[in-house]
Order: structure tokens, then C-alpha cells, then sequence
């Protein structure tokens, strides 16, 4: 299938490795143009890079600008903020949910409203926002994962319905389990808190997967091109679980 991507230009968040690396290659494999985005713009990547904080409250209009100066506009944004440390409700404070509030919740939604009004006055715009499946299912011990990828979700699920008729599509993709730095790097706590080998601590992870593997970030990446694509004109809204149907609901 062709997705019509050839000459779009998106910026993507966190493309340095990961999820966003994938979504990243696979955009650029269909002709886009990509601009990505991580806290240090180093790495032989096939895309190039802008180095910028989330945590930074200038860092949504350093992007912005910069991406009207290298690609002349953005078709498709994709935003991909790195994940907080692990934590318990119970132990996670005013202080630790502040902090995480600005790369988490108000950098994405200042870099997406933004890009909003050359999306609605061209008639195309594709919005496409990582959550996770913690959002439907919140997940223990990622207490400030959980919180402030609701809170996105629910801005941008609001979004999708006052954007729709303007040509600009607002969809939330929802990892499960794909197999990352950031997955193995949660599991290696996990395990240390649990007093037993990484190793196990993925088997058993994987055993509750009814696909009964991780999925592979190519996967995870083929799925986000196809809704960043003009193929994808009437899909909006969608909360999308990736995660092997782990997902109940």
C-alpha cells in the first residue's frame, strides 16, 4: 500500500532511539522528511536531529522555530516525551508530580497547539501522541506515568473532535510491552525490587502477553506511518493499544 507520504514533513519527538526512533525510520522510509528530536542531537541516525529538554519551558517554541526554519512547516507531528521514573502513589510527591508536569503535559500540548494553525489552514495535519496502556489499565509502580499520560491522553482525545473538520487528525497510540531500552530498564527495577534475575522478571512479563512475546519497535512504527498518512483521512479520536492484546478492553 502506498501511504501518500512522500514530501510530508513531521517532527518527531524522543527519534533518537526507542519507539520515536522507530516511528522515525519508518516515516523516512515512506519519503518523509523528519526532523527528531532528543535532549542531545548526537547518534548516526538517517534523520537529523534538534537537541531540546521538555523539562525546559522555552523548549516547545525552540522547536517550533526550529522546525519552520529547517523543513518549512510541519504535516505531521509526533509527540514521544521519555517516561518518569518508576514510583508508588503512596510515595510520589507534590514536588516529583510538578516536576514531571512540564515535559510530560505542558511541553506536548504548547508544541501541538503550535503546530495547529498552518495544520487547519493547510487542511491536513496528522497529530499523533505516545501514551501508554497504562492509561486503561493503570499499571503498578509507574504512579507518574500513569497520572500525566492521562492527562495528555485526555487533552488530546478533546482535540481530536475540534480539530476534526479542519483536515487534522488527533490519535493516541498505547504501547504495551515493546521490547526497549526503556522496557528492559523498567523490569531490571522491577526485579532488583522483587529480588530476582532481569531474566525472569521479563519471562514472566511475556507470559501475560496473550502474543506471548514483546512486540518489536517496527511494529509499533508501522502502525503510527499508517495513521500519520493521508490514508488514515477518517481515523481520529482512536486510542490505539499496541500491546499484543494484553489490553481487556
Amino acid at each position: 500500500m502506498d501511504l501518500e507520504l512522500t514530501g510530508k514533513r513531521a517532527v518527531v519527538i524522543g527519534a533518537s532511539r526507542g519507539l520515536g526512533a522507530a516511528i522515525a525510520q519508518e516515516l523516512s522510509d515512506e519519503g518523509v522528511q523528519v526532523l527528531g528530536v532528543s535532549r542531545s542531537a548526537g547518534g548516526d541516525l538517517a534523520w537529523p536531529m534538534f537537541a531540546a529538554d521538555l523539562a525546559s519551558p522555552d523548549a516547545a517554541q525552540a522547536i517550533a522555530d526550529h522546525a519552520q526554519r529547517s523543513l518549512g512547516g510541519v504535516d505531521i507531528l509526533v509527540n514521544n516525551c521519555g517516561g518518569p521514573a518508576p514510583s508508588a502513589a503512596h510515595e510520589t510527591d507534590a514536588g516529583q508530580l510538578l516536576a514531571a508536569v512540564q515535559p510530560m503535559l505542558l511541553s506536548i500540548t504548547e508544541l501541538t497547539r503550535m503546530a495547529l494553525p498552518a495544520m487547519r489552514e493547510a487542511g491536513f495535519g496528522r497529530i499523533l501522541t505516545v501514551t501508554s496502556a497504562g492509561v486503561r489499565e493503570p499499571i503498578p509502580g509507574l504512579a507518574l506515568s500513569n497520572t500525566l499520560r492521562s492527562a495528555v491522553h485526555a487533552w488530546m482525545k478533546t482535540l481530536s473532535k475540534e480539530v476534526a473538520a479542519d483536515g487534522v487528525t488527533v490519535n493516541m497510540l498505547m504501547p504495551g510491552q515493546i521490547d526497549t531500552d526503556r522496557l528492559r530498564s523498567l523490569h531490571s527495577s522491577f526485579a532488583e525490587r522483587m529480588g530476582i534475575e532481569p531474566e525472569a522478571m521479563m519471562a514472566k512479563a511475556a507470559e501475560g502477553i496473550p502474543m506471548g512475546r514483546f512486540g518489536d519497535p517496527r511494529e509499533f512504527g508501522a502502525v503510527a506511518a499508517f495513521l500519520a498518512s493521508p490514508r488514515a483521512s477518517y481515523v481520529t479520536g482512536l486510542e490505539v493499544p499496541i500491546d499484543g492484546g494484553f489490553l481487556k478492553s
